[in-house]
């Protein structure tokens, strides 16, 4: 049920709140610093389908055991090993979710991709393994690996960044009005003021602890204003720290502006400065351009060779041994996974991706099964340095009409459960690791429908 404030209610709220200043300190005294770094467009299945212990593809002797139907062969394709790094996906807005899942079947992805010739057919139903993507595979082995993660909702990848840095997607009848906004997927952005609910650098800004968003220019990772909005189809723009996109919508949002803290969007290249040098945040995201964010049909290993880049750069600096890092896609991109997603209200959960944690403090080789999407990042980031305090419209200072409290679902799991505080910090992970995986099981012959020409 939506939460509805009347203007006096409003106005009685902010007069009564006391906001209770927190120390920019974390409550984890080992973790001081807090990266995301969001990648696009892969499922769980199709980059960690078979890692040993997750919750991978099903399989029997050995050999995936799902299919998809193909409607145009009348055959079931079964997922299988490409040794080819780049692969097409498929739509993967909410309409075309919806028929992916098929209600629990997870069997539309096929069909679905097939749609359209700029899609992948039975390249949805691939997956690569250590050999395309060794350092993943390795930061899996090293740290941890989540195989519970889910977007936070349905849809493409710009209300998945709005979810991203406020829990809650919406579109604003007034600008600069937050009991304005209604939930909603908007098909694009809006103007300056028009993301007008709170997000969480509201709480950061009056707790005192520091942020940036780092942006890498160039072109945008995903389309924007999609018109059918399939998330495929649709106008790649330039990206840069003051342009917004859908992977950029800070600069929308009106607290952002009221605090003045549009200056802390700044271009991801000096993140890696920041990094060797000590100077990172308390609170940082990092999303990157077209050409490193592994939208299919990128080669996800320079996506890869990206996110290594960016972890050795924390890796070689004095912020190392007080940092967690978090790597995940901002959704499935059309890509096959096994796995039914929850629901938990109208808009969430999406399918499955990956979700791994770097940091000197996470547990070695563990797998997370608890159920996560990216509340939880928030979510984490809220218990260390705010002392709990939730993007909650009854408790901010700031309502709004979203209509729950995404970190405080019941089933949310606890990023603070991939750490172990007990343990020696490992200085010896300082630089990429090389460790070299499990063997992956054997693979299915690639299809031969499959249209090698347009790689």
């Amino acid at each position: 049920m939506s939460r509805i404030f009347p203007a006096i209610a409003a106005f009685a709220c902010a007069q009564l709140f006391t906001w209770s200043l927190a120390s920019a300190s974390s409550s984890i005294p080992q973790i001081q610093h807090v990266i995301i770094i969001m990648q696009e467009n892969r499922s769980f299945d199709s980059y960690f389908g078979t890692y040993p212990g997750a919750n991978g593809i099903p399989m029997k002797n050995g050999m995936p055991n799902d299919c998809n139907p193909d409607p145009q062969t009348k055959q079931c394709v079964y997922s299988y090993h490409e040794h080819m790094e780049k692969t097409y996906g498929g739509p993967h807005d909410s309409s075309a979710e919806i028929k992916d899942v098929d209600g629990g079947k997870m069997d539309g992805f096929v069909a679905q991709a097939k749609i359209g010739q700029n899609f992948g057919g039975s390249e949805v139903m691939a997956y690569h393994d250590a050999r395309e993507i060794p350092d993943y595979w390795a930061f899996a082995h090293n740290y941890v690996l989540q195989d519970a993660m889910f977007s936070s909702t349905t849809e493409w990848s710009l209300p998945a960044h709005l979810y991203l840095v406020s829990n809650w997607s919406a579109t604003c009848a007034v600008l600069n009005d937050p009991l304005s906004c209604q939930s909603s997927d908007p098909c694009c952005l809006p103007q300056p003021g028009g993301n007008a609910w709170t997000d969480i650098t509201w709480l950061l800004h009056r707790s005192g602890v520091s942020w940036k968003y780092y942006v890498f220019p160039g072109q945008s990772p995903d389309v924007i204003n999609p018109g059918e909005d399939d998330g495929v189809h649709g106008i790649y723009v330039p990206q840069s720290a003051t342009i917004p996109t859908d992977w950029n919508p800070l600069p929308l949002f009106t607290d952002v502006a009221e605090d003045n803290q549009l200056g802390n969007i700044v271009d991801g290249g000096g993140f890696y400065a920041d990094a060797r040098h000590g100077r990172l945040p308390a609170v940082s995201w990092v999303v990157p351009d077209f050409h490193t964010s592994e939208h299919p049909n990128a080669n996800p290993r320079v996506g890869m060779k990206y996110v290594s880049g960016l972890v050795d750069a924390v890796m070689s600096g004095p912020d190392w041994n007080s940092t967690a890092i978090f790597v995940s896609w901002d959704d499935f991109g059309g890509l096959f996974d096994h796995v039914v997603p929850p629901t938990i209200d109208s808009y969430g959960y999406g399918i499955r991706v990956p979700g791994l944690v770097i940091s000197p403090w996470a547990k070695h080789g563990f797998i997370d099964h608890q159920l996560l999407s990216f509340d939880a990042y928030n979510k984490f980031i809220e218990d260390l340095f705010l002392r709990g305090q939730r993007i909650d419209p009854t408790m901010d200072g700031r309502p709004d009409n979203r209509p729950d409290v995404r970190e405080n679902y019941p089933g949310l799991g606890d990023l603070l459960n991939d750490f172990d505080f007990s343990q020696s910090i490992r200085y010896s992970n300082y630089g990429r690791p090389t460790i070299t995986t499990h063997s992956p099981p054997g693979s299915r012959v690639r299809p031969t429908s499959m249209n090698r020409a347009r790689e």
